[in-house]
């Protein structure tokens, strides 16, 4: 066992690593890693199950660092046991542009970062989705292959934020014991004393959510083991309240907010070094310390090894799905059985809400991929998440495939991202359209991240009806497709929303949303193609007669608005034609041809859409036409509502040819 001394002199080399790194940079959060480098230490000497040169070992132990401000923290464990990308010229770069070692950790810059943790509470939210994923992983393929821990750091800020409340009432009901979260409990924010703004006993909140939680002294490394100990042992998840000081060994600042995001200044890490007994220069570890933290590197080699062993031995079946699952490819008939789907929904032609299409394609789905992982946020009913595949995962059973999320937007959305980072899942999880507000923090997240969260949102505009303005979405898409690298799908009809579902779950760094009906949707898709059309983000539904004098952009509920209107125009002697438009992201990426045929030439240009016009110019161009929103909805039937606001063929029928008229 590591001495007392040893693990002081181990723990120092973060503090110092961090607060020159800060002080290098001229900018970040030094007292995070200076109070809780005890924290770290423990955990990554003693417990944590890694190995530096197989970072993506699919049976690591997951850290993650939810209080993200204290980034220096992880970075420097991250140099010190050996990540052969986190280089001391790394650290030498800290929030410089281009470098690993940004402001807050980001997934994919360097490895070992498990999650973006920038907003306060996130990390702590999608450690829920980690933790459940490893129990649905473990049900699946047994403790030979999946047996690990999430831990979390995370500090006032992420239990203050609200959906931390989310995260943690989920977690303790779904008893994820292998979840395990240190509270840097330093009573202070960027404003002075968390006594400002709060008051909250954690410990009991944590208890009333069905957790496990007790107080410890953050600096001594035999309380903070024995907790860790006892946690692992639990038949809950557990909370340690670490009672630590922020910027602990800094002269003057230690214990205040002066040590919480900015740099300390070189009198105070000046008396830091001479507090610790730290003559060594900056960026410089001494050579039997840095042995010390390589040689814990190392230790969970055998780990791996051993785990390897038992995954090469597994039954081939079970290692083949378990490598298949772990890379994130589809089952190889994927693709088929979505043709065939297809090929059936033209030939029934059914008339259905594309909520009830986007239930009829997770059945075929789902029971060709049996990795999905469904949910809803208290909406399962409405959002048609449920097929006959994914039963309720519950304390008892997590060898099922539905999650009950109840009524935690936020939650559920981070908590799909957790289960996506995990590996081995595809998660999606439904709301009504409008509460994407709830959940956008986590979607835009996602985004940013690039990695594979399915959000299904359903009750897509006005024609929901009666519940009015306050469910009835209609900035929401235009908010969403603002998203980078996000995949807003709003389907036509039953074909279409097979193929939006089939593009969701082959992209694997672009995470999704379907925006999906409450009424009935005719299928405009009778002829068979083989070719998933949506793919293309807008293409050609209905030709016009002869040279086109009209053409219509239609998304949705609003594609039958865009035929009815054609037909009208036809009639009238002006050549129409309608275009589909299930995905702006897709379409902006084609080839400049294809998308200069789709938009074409016709000197009438029109965009049927229950929401608002934001986002549609560049199809129609600033003078064209726009049939849709210019205002909040209002309460009453789906009959009264679309002509009340004019969203109607006769409509877009009438305003083309006022257009036409007046040429």
């Amino acid at each position: 066992m590591t001495s007392r001394e040893q693990h002081d002199r181990m723990a120092n080399a973060i503090r110092f690593l961090s607060m020159d790194a800060v002080e290098k940079a001229n900018s970040g959060h030094p007292g995070l890693p200076m109070g809780c480098a005890d924290i770290a230490t423990v955990l990554f000497t003693r417990f944590l199950k890694y190995d530096p040169k197989a970072p993506h070992w699919a049976d690591r132990d997951r850290f993650i660092l939810s209080a993200g401000h204290g980034s220096m923290l992880l970075y420097s464990l991250l140099h010190l046991t050996g990540y052969e990308d986190m280089t001391i010229d790394q650290i030498k770069h800290f929030r410089q542009l281009g470098s690993k070692t940004a402001g807050h950790p980001e997934y994919g810059h360097a490895t070992g970062i498990e999650t973006t943790t920038g907003p306060l509470g996130q990390g702590l939210a999608n450690s829920v989705g980690f933790a459940l994923g490893e129990r649905i992983m473990n049900a699946a393929f047994g403790n030979d292959l999946v047996d690990h821990y999430t831990y979390v750091l995370a500090g006032d800020g992420c239990l203050m934020e609200g959906v931390s409340q989310e995260a943690i009432a989920l977690a303790g009901h779904l008893k994820l014991n292998k979840l395990i979260v240190f509270w840097d409990n330093n009573n202070i924010s960027i404003d002075g004393p968390v006594s400002l703004a709060d008051n909250t006993d954690q410990v009991a909140r944590f208890q009333a959510s069905g957790w496990n939680a007790s107080h410890i002294d953050g600096t001594d490394s035999e309380a903070i083991a024995y907790a860790i100990e006892a946690a692992r042992h639990s038949d809950k998840p557990t909370m340690i309240a670490c009672k630590t000081t922020i910027g602990f060994g800094a002269p003057t600042k230690a214990g205040t907010n002066k040590a919480h995001g900015s740099p300390l200044g070189p009198d105070e890490i000046a008396g830091a070094r001479k507090f610790f007994n730290w003559d060594s220069p900056p960026f410089e570890i001494p050579a039997d310390i840095l042995d010390a933290w390589r040689t814990a590197g190392k230790a969970g080699v055998k780990a791996r090894t051993d785990w390897e062993g038992r995954l090469a031995k597994a039954d081939p079946k079970l290692k083949a799905e378990f490598e298949r699952r772990t890379s994130g490819k589809l089952p190889a008939n994927f693709d088929s059985v979505i043709a065939d789907y297809k090929k059936k929904l033209s030939a029934d032609k059914p008339k259905v809400a594309t909520r009830k299409s986007s239930e009829m394609a997770l059945e075929v789905i789902n029971g060709a991929v049996p990795e999905t992982i469904g949910g809803s946020a208290d909406l399962t009913g409405s959002n048609n998440t449920k097929t006959s595949q994914t039963k309720n995962i519950t304390p008892d059973d997590y060898g099922q495939r539905y999650v009950h999320y109840g009524i935690r937007e936020h939650g559920m959305a981070a908590a799909i991202n957790g289960l996506t980072l995990h590996g081995g899942l595809i998660a999606y999880g439904g709301t009504f359209m409008c509460f994407s507000d709830y959940a956008r923090p986590s979607m835009r997240l996602a985004s940013l991240m690039g990695i594979r969260s399915i959000f299904v949102m359903t009750h897509d505009s006005i024609g929901l009806g009666e519940d009015g303005p306050t469910h009835q979405p209609v900035e929401h898409m235009a908010a969403l497709r603002a998203i980078p690298n996000h995949n807003v799908f709003r389907p036509a009809d039953a074909v279409e929303t097979a193929e939006c579902w089939q593009i969701a779950l082959e992209s694997e760094k672009t995470p999704s949303t379907l925006a999906l009906t409450r009424q009935n949707l005719p299928t405009v898709r009778t002829e068979f193609t083989e070719k998933n059309l949506s793919s293309q983000g807008a293409y050609e539904l209905a030709a016009a007669s002869g040279e086109a004098a009209v053409t219509i952009f239609a998304t949705g509920s609003e594609v039958e608005i865009a035929l009815g209107a054609r037909d009208l125009l036809e009639k009238h002697g002006h050549p129409t034609r309608v275009v589909s438009v299930p995905c702006f992201e897709l379409f902006d990426k084609q080839s400049d041809a294809y998308r200069k045929k789709t938009i074409g030439d016709a000197p009438i240009k029109m965009a049927i859409e229950a929401g608002i016009r934001q986002g549609w110019d560049h199809l129609i161009g600033s003078d064209g036409i726009f049939i849709g929103m210019t205002g909040f909805g209002a309460s009453g039937t789906i009959e009264q509502l679309y002509p009340h606001f004019g969203i109607t063929a006769e409509a877009a029928a009438k305003a083309a040819e006022a257009r036409l008229q007046g040429r």
